[in-house]
């Protein structure tokens, strides 16, 4: 049998532990900055409220809010260019995360 063992389930009230388990996401190349990858794929899989829990674990994880992809964007340049995602910044900003020296300019 193939597929992930969790699958993903619209509307499905997440536990703190299913959360969490972005935190062991690792990049699929070892070029990938680890931080940066999994606030992409925790944004990329999980609701507004939801991301803004795990933003909290990843910060008590002490992981950096302000990883660099390899296009030298952090989580917060990416995600302010879809302007559907304007209700993931705050959280992301009342955690500490800023912007790329590029794109502040």
């Amino acid at each position: 049998m193939s597929g992930p063992e969790k699958p993903k389930v619209i509307g499905e009230e997440l536990n703190d532990e299913r959360i969490k388990d972005f935190l062991n996401l690792r990049p699929y190349s070892a070029d990938d900055n680890p931080d940066y990858f999994v606030l992409i794929r925790a944004y990329q899989s999980l609701r507004a409220g939801d991301f803004e829990r795990f933003v909290g674990f990843f910060k008590e994880a002490g992981r950096d809010l302000n990883a660099l992809s390899n296009d030298g964007q952090t989580i917060l340049d990416h995600i302010s260019e879809h302007g559907r995602s304007a209700e993931y910044v705050p959280c992301l900003v009342s955690a500490g995360a800023g912007k790329s020296e590029q794109a502040a300019h």
